[in-house]
């Protein structure tokens, strides 16, 4: 039997799956990596990025726009810095 974390994690990371493999592969890499050991409001962060617009997550996480929320915009740049 799963536990609930094992449940969340695997709904977070069919909610990852964006259609646009860098953000795939940006997402993924941070579920696999850090949120297991963030912090709850790293967690609510993440979730809000989530909850954005494909088109403005590529622009952001690609750096052709800056991202208007600061601490957004922070965890993406966390993300980014994540190696491959």
């Amino acid at each position: 039997m799963q536990t609930e974390d094992e449940i969340l994690l695997k709904k977070l990371r069919w909610r990852c799956r964006r259609g646009m493999r860098e953000l795939d592969q940006l997402f993924g890499r941070y579920l696999d990596r850090r949120w297991v050991e963030a912090p709850e409001a790293e967690r609510v962060v993440f979730l809000q990025l989530l909850e954005t617009e494909d088109d403005k997550l590529w622009r952001w996480s690609m750096g052709y726009e800056a991202c208007p929320d600061a601490q957004q915009a922070q965890l993406l740049e966390y993300i980014r810095s994540l190696p491959v």
